[in-house]
């Protein structure tokens, strides 16, 4: 996803309460890849078939122009208008499909990128993985749990190149981020929270229904494949993440951003413990199964994630670690790292029930103990990506490159199973009205 760049203004004006507090300010402009410089072996290209052109197969496929290491070679969509579409953002005449299996039996073809809903992601996933090919398969990974282990099983016993499509784990900010965050700068870190919130019909996915479609133009049984049996229905085709049968709500669309990001700074590639959510289904109460405000609450290791998403109010997406020694955040495309003021301090509040005799005694004590001057905070950093960078299109360098060198990436199936199995977590917990806990021995929610 291509960033717009963030004002030096807007940089002072959140970091306005650490530089009255002293502290300088040193930027950083980042210096983003050249994608040209990362030319698989022999200067060949990958050669990949899309499966899935909607909304965001179309925006992978105009990233995927960006990076000159791939070639799309066919695309498949169950939907006619998404096939041209396909073509458009690719910007190339290639051949077409509305069956995603013509092009595995294609032995040139190297790898795939999965776009489909996410109730298809198994099937499609399994089905290349079979065929020998890598993939690339958008976020969510999986829809349930099970599809989630059934989808590692494969790919790991095929021995393929896999990667998860949330492109935040290529950013160049967020490395940045992770690095900063390892090397125990921020001092202990116990809470780190984060949210998106948007405040339109489209932000709910209250998506319109293309003019003139029809049943003629798409292959609705394979649409609905094993999910449960429906007739024809336009709303259910465009907003599919509104339905359990297909999507996985806000937690699948928008939570899985967020812990990816997450997994990615902290380098906690591991399920959360427990999960408990609250929200409702109010202002989007138009039939969908998810609510239209989701808070979540999840237990790591020593620390607390809160991430919290609202279809009914526009907002900032930040990401912030909350650290002793400073405070980390993401905003836009600006990393700031905000010093904590940890200097020695006296005692003032508890002493307005003392004598006046009695806090002289204790301040000239604290004096005498701590003598030191003042020392100066540490300076506030910020860090900026280059307007227009695109994430996926690195994301994309990455996962090509990985099927030339067979080196995992960093977002593979097991990073991108265990941020899955948070959204379900966010989910159940919801739907239970109660926390819920990942058994790993079981791999089972159980609540």
């Amino acid at each position: 996803m291509k960033t717009p760049s963030m004002s030096r203004r807007d940089f002072v004006r959140m970091s306005a309460g650490a530089v009255a507090a002293g502290a300088a300010v040193k930027a950083t402009l980042l210096e983003p890849p050249k994608l040209a410089a990362q030319a698989v072996g022999g200067g060949r290209k990958i050669r990949f078939a899309s499966i899935g052109t909607g909304i965001r197969g179309c925006d992978i496929l105009r990233s995927a122009r960006e990076v000159p290491t791939g070639e799309c070679v066919g695309i498949a969509d169950i939907y006619d208008m998404h096939q041209k579409a396909g073509k458009e953002a690719w910007g190339k005449d290639v051949p077409t499909t509305r069956d995603y299996r013509r092009f595995l039996d294609d032995k040139s073809i190297d790898a795939v990128i999965v776009a489909t809903s996410d109730h298809l992601h198994k099937h499609v996933v399994l089905d290349a993985v079979a065929a020998g090919k890598d993939v690339y398969c958008e976020k969510p990974m999986s829809h349930t749990v099970a599809d989630g282990i059934a989808m590692v099983e494969a790919i790991q016993a095929g021995k393929r190149i896999f990667e998860v499509g949330s492109q935040r784990v290529s950013s160049i900010l967020f490395k940045k981020a992770a690095e900063i965050y390892a090397s125990g700068r921020l001092g202990e870190v116990h809470f780190v929270e984060a949210y998106t919130n948007r405040n339109s019909p489209s932000g709910a996915w209250v998506y319109p229904v293309a003019p003139g479609f029809s049943p003629e133009q798409i292959d609705w049984k394979e649409f609905v494949r094993d999910a449960p049996p429906h007739a024809f229905d336009p709303i259910r085709f465009f907003r599919w993440r509104c339905f359990k049968d297909y999507g996985e709500g806000l937690a699948g669309d928008l939570f899985v951003h967020l812990l990816s990001g997450f997994q990615c700074i902290s380098g906690i590639n591991a399920a959360p413990s427990r999960a408990y959510s609250t929200g409702s289904l109010t202002h989007f109460n138009d039939g969908r199964d998810y609510p239209d405000m989701l808070a979540t609450l999840y237990d790591y290791p020593n620390l607390t994630l809160s991430l919290h998403c609202n279809q009914n109010n526009q907002s900032e997406e930040p990401i912030i670690f909350a650290g002793k020694e400073a405070t980390m955040q993401i905003l836009g495309d600006t990393l700031t790292v905000v010093p904590q003021d940890t200097r020695p301090q006296p005692e003032g509040y508890s002493l307005d029930g003392w004598t006046a005799e009695a806090k002289a005694l204790y301040l000239a004590e604290w004096q005498k103990a701590n003598p030191a001057g003042p020392v100066k905070l540490a300076a506030v950093e910020s860090y900026t990506l280059p307007r227009d960078y695109d994430d996926t299109a690195d994301h994309l360098a990455n996962f090509y490159r990985a099927i030339e060198t067979r080196e995992h990436v960093a977002e593979d199936e097991v990073f991108g199973h265990h941020a899955a199995i948070a959204c379900h977590m966010a989910n159940e917990s919801y739907a239970r009205h109660a926390a819920v806990t990942w058994d790993a021995a079981s791999n089972t929610i159980k609540g």
